[in-house]
């Protein structure tokens, strides 16, 4: 099964050089443990660009699809057995990473 773990923050690129070793050891675990797929960080929700062209209609808004204090600032895509080994998985993440995650299976 294949899960993402999105870390939650409220602000960009807010890591510290301790949160950042952590990090890089879990990715390390992962990866040893056939559990990686993918992560990589994310830019505030300042950067962010709506773009609506359903049916050639063309619009195009800077800033995020909905205003809120905390957003994903980044990811794991991870592939576990089940649930719960994603769950633990997960909280070592949010443990290394020093933010609260948030697990989702993906579809298909």
């Amino acid at each position: 099964m294949r899960f993402i773990i999105a870390v939650i923050d409220d602000k960009g690129r807010s890591a510290s050089g301790n949160e950042i070793e952590a990090i890089d050891a879990f990715n390390d675990k992962l990866e040893a443990g056939g559990h990686w797929i993918f992560a990589c960080g994310i830019e505030a929700p300042d950067q962010a660009h709506v773009i609506d062209n359903r049916m050639d209609a063309g619009i195009s808004s800077h800033g995020p699809l909905h205003d809120t204090v905390e957003f994903m600032s980044g990811f794991w895509l991870i592939n576990a057995p089940d649930i719960e080994t994603a769950q633990a998985l997960a909280a070592e993440g949010s443990k290394a990473c020093n933010r609260k995650v948030e697990l989702r299976p993906l579809i298909g």
